[in-house]
């Protein structure tokens, strides 16, 4: 890993699984997403801050789960909530959905 770019990297799990292959609640309510976040810590997949209803920072509002990494094709980007940084994670694995 990188120098730590925020305090909260010890919460992101190296083994996290998507919980879907777009956001959860867009999904179940037939909404639409801009881009998509994975949760580092759980899982979630939920929708962007440009995105009409920001499922990914309301999960972080919700749960308390501050890391995400971008779930877009070709970005391996992450984003603190807690510290509103981005980053990136030198060797930890890229997630994109289909």
């Amino acid at each position: 890993m990188t120098t730590p770019a925020c305090i909260h990297l010890t919460k992101a799990r190296p083994d996290v699984t998507p919980a879907a292959d777009g956001c959860q609640e867009c999904l179940a309510s037939g909404s639409a997403w801009v881009h998509l976040r994975l949760c580092m810590t759980c899982g979630h997949v939920g929708c962007c801050d440009s995105s009409p209803n920001r499922h990914a920072r309301l999960h972080f509002h919700t749960t308390g789960d501050p890391l995400v990494q971008s779930f877009e094709p070709g970005e391996d980007w992450w984003w603190c909530y807690a510290d509103e940084v981005a980053f990136e994670v030198e060797g930890a694995p890229s997630y994109s959905h289909p």
